[in-house]
């Protein structure tokens, strides 16, 4: 039996899955980080690396904001220099089945999954 799907008249987060996702995963950077993050734990200047053309102060925002959202947590350890790490919460590893099939959609329609077989 196949699932009915219904179309909302408008595609609002509160009252729509798919704009409520889209939401979250839409926002510039956050599909690479959540991607830099399935691969485990990273620290801040790594992220900042990964991304690149991304500033140090929209990468803070956009991992404050993942972490309001419950997309990652953020972890402190008490050394000299401090250390903080980034990882995914079972929320946030929730996303990687979307992340996953970008990485198709890409390598099957997309010049950048033929040039380089292991882009995102």
């Amino acid at each position: 039996m196949m699932a009915v799907r219904t179309m909302n008249p408008v595609h609002e987060a509160g009252t729509c899955a798919v704009a409520a996702t889209a939401e979250i995963i839409g926002a510039k950077w956050t599909a690479l980080l959540v991607h830099d993050l399935s691969e485990g734990p990273r620290r801040f200047s790594e992220l900042e690396r990964s991304c690149q053309g991304i500033s140090p102060r929209t990468l803070a925002e956009r991992l404050r904001a993942l972490e309001a959202d419950g997309i990652l947590e953020r972890q402190s350890y008490p050394e000299t220099p401090p250390r903080v790490e980034y990882r995914l919460t079972p929320k946030g590893q929730s996303l990687l089945p979307i992340i996953d099939a970008m990485r198709e959609f890409g390598r099957e329609w997309l010049p950048c999954g033929r040039a380089h077989p292991h882009s995102l």
